[in-house]
């Protein structure tokens, strides 16, 4: 008996064993990945010989069920080099490499050597070159491919369009040229294409158009033609000598008859507007907009809003306040790295940042709330918890670019922020429809409705010393999101008044800051406040200059007391305003009187304006960097 015994112990040893033993050797072409490259922001300390990735302390690594190493996503830490994968191939369930927002370069990597790869995501890095036209033809379980934002060249792979699984295809913003290639039958699933801002050419293939569930973009390739875009292809003769003749063409006469078009609703646009005008003038001094005027503070629903019983709150030992879950997966885990499961049912919320204590979604939706409004990305609530705790509650729409996963670990870097000028996120909750982002209450409010919501009795009087401290509060602020998303595009993207809330000492922090990389081309461009600058409406292109343009507009928002019409909601043209004002050497006159005939720092308030009037410059390259901006309002005094 003990002869069947002992082998009977070895065995389940040895079952007990093997999961540590996979985790430790796949640790090793892991970070033989990590040394082919250089990191020039941040760090993969974690990352070690003879520990476990699956142990969860290996920053970026995911595992199925803990037990093999199933995603590496490692973006945004300045990645830089030429990679080398080969080792990879050594983590036989790897499906999805995550690299974008990072600093790599060269030819792209043999990826395909990685056959069981679903999602390979490179998007926004520096790769050039050319892509062999059979480069994708080993990757048959490919679903997501994002190369969007890059420099490749060439023909786009045949063999990308060959894929039976590819549901996702993202090569816009390189320069791709020749004709787009034809999508093979084989493919059933495939639903976003975009291949815009390239320099592709020819007709776009029927076989795209005529998929019913397909979304595709092709805007920004000025040579394509076809009828899913409406543009006429010209057919080409070749006559028996030889000599390559096309037909007569209509478009002078069509481009006559668009103009005439043109001309008429012009005219009409002007008759519109200018009655608009007349009218708004005349209900001026009778009606406030209602965009300021103050929030009811009534109940989202005094039926429903019932106060939520919350467990007894207890200290742990780091000091931050637990609140028990009335539901599993209800409450997220610690601080920081928080916890809780990824995109659930309606029970789950995921908390990233517990400095405020932990809370679950049940609570939220017991607890009192109060509707604040809506933005460009969706509505607002606040609510207060039974333990005193207030929250906003962002209910975000068009948040679709990320799967579960993706949406996790941006949102978790977001969690880890820290500065006393930036709203950190305390959870999400996922969602395909929506996301709900929770973050702190700023009881002051935002700065857009201290500048310009209704006078009253519970108006704060902002004097020189407090807008001083708010302009230096988001420039510090923003100074801090630069270093921290600098492979951003637009490390913030929608910087505005409405965005900077202020506590009871009304310090400034920024919210809805590093948005871009959740939101589709088409959507940020609609939502976004940095595509309102100069440089977007000319050449379609923005960056972190981008962002100084919108600081620069907030600068002298404060400092003139003025609602700048940029936010396209009437009021003044404070850029046009500003520019012709101090090029006339008029700049006491921008100066809002409340703070003008109250304090004899007219010079600090002038030298405050020309930084403002700096950062707005309608070429990018004119205006200061964003450390220049810092350094210079830091030098000014009260």
């Amino acid at each position: 008996m003990a002869a069947v015994l002992i082998p009977s112990f070895i065995l389940l040893m040895c079952f007990w064993i093997s999961p540590s033993l996979q985790h430790i050797s796949e640790a090793e072409p892991l970070v033989s990945f990590k040394n082919s490259v250089k990191i020039t922001k941040g760090d993969l300390n974690s990352w070690k010989i003879g520990t476990d990735p699956c142990g969860g302390k290996w920053f970026g690594i995911y595992c199925h069920k803990g037990q093999t190493v199933t995603g590496i996503h490692v973006t945004q830490l300045g990645l830089s080099g030429t990679i080398i994968v080969d080792d990879l191939k050594a983590l036989p369930n790897l499906k999805t490499v995550r690299l974008d927002n990072n600093l790599l370069s060269g030819h792209l990597p043999n990826f395909s050597i990685l056959r069981g790869l679903k999602s390979l995501m490179l998007s926004n890095n520096s790769f050039s070159g050319e892509i062999p036209d059979g480069f994708f033809k080993d990757l048959p379980r490919l679903k997501r491919l994002f190369l969007d934002h890059n420099k490749f060249v060439g023909n786009i792979p045949s063999s990308i369009m060959q894929l039976p699984d590819l549901e996702e295809v993202h090569l816009q913003g390189n320069k791709f040229t020749g004709e787009i290639p034809p999508l093979s039958d084989v493919n059933k699933n495939m639903k976003i294409l975009d291949l815009s801002g390239n320099l592709l050419e020819g007709e776009v293939p029927e076989s795209i158009p005529n998929r019913k569930n397909l979304t595709a973009n092709f805007e920004g390739n000025e040579d394509l033609c076809g009828k899913s875009i409406n543009i006429e292809c010209e057919s080409v003769e070749v006559t028996p000598s030889g000599q390559i003749t096309l037909p007569p063409t209509t478009r002078p006469e069509s481009t006559h008859a668009s103009g005439i078009v043109y001309a008429i609703m012009l005219a009409l646009t002007f008759l519109c507007t200018f009655f608009i005008v007349v009218g708004a003038i005349k209900r001026r001094n009778k009606k406030k907009n209602a965009e300021f005027r103050m929030l009811d503070k009534e109940r989202l629903s005094d039926l429903d809003a019932l106060q939520v019983k919350v467990p007894e709150v207890s200290k742990n030992r780091g000091g931050n306040m637990d609140v028990g879950s009335t539901k599993k997966g209800g409450v997220g885990g610690g601080g920081g790295g928080g916890g809780g499961e990824v995109g659930g049912g309606m029970s789950d919320l995921v908390m990233v940042n517990n400095e405020k204590g932990s809370f679950g979604l049940p609570h939220l939706m017991k607890a009192a709330a109060e509707v604040l409004g809506n933005g460009s990305l969706g509505s607002a609530y606040m609510a207060v918890m039974a333990n005193g705790l207030s929250v906003v509650v962002k209910r975000i729409r068009d948040m679709n670019k990320f799967a579960p996963e993706a949406f996790d670990v941006e949102m978790r870097r977001l969690g880890k922020l820290r500065h006393p000028n930036v709203l950190t996120p305390l959870a999400y909750h996922y969602r395909r429809e929506e996301k709900l982002v929770v973050s702190e209450y700023m009881p002051n409010s935002s700065l857009l409705y201290v500048l310009h919501g209704d006078s009253g009795e519970y108006r704060p009087e902002l004097t020189w010393a407090t807008r001083l401290k708010i302009i230096k509060g988001v420039a510090q602020g923003m100074q801090y999101l630069h270093q921290e998303f600098a492979s951003y595009d637009l490390p913030h993207g929608n910087l505005k008044s409405s965005n900077v809330l202020l506590n009871e000492n009304y310090k400034p922090v920024i919210s809805d800051y590093a948005f871009l990389p959740f939101l589709e081309p088409n959507i940020a461009s609609q939502t976004l406040f940095a595509y309102k600058t100069p440089e977007f409406a000319q050449n379609q292109q923005v960056s972190h200059k981008s962002d100084v343009y919108c600081l620069g507009i907030i600068i002298l928002e404060i400092l003139t007391g003025k609602f700048p019409s940029q936010y396209g909601k009437g009021g003044t043209d404070i850029v046009q305003w500003v520019q012709s004002s101090m090029a006339a050497q008029k700049g006491e006159e921008l100066i809002d009187p409340e703070i003008a005939k109250s304090t004899d720092s007219m010079q600090q308030m002038l030298e405050l304006l020309r930084v403002g009037a700096a950062c707005i410059a309608c070429n990018p390259d004119a205006r200061l960097d964003i450390r220049e901006v810092v350094r210079r309002i830091e030098q000014v005094k009260t």
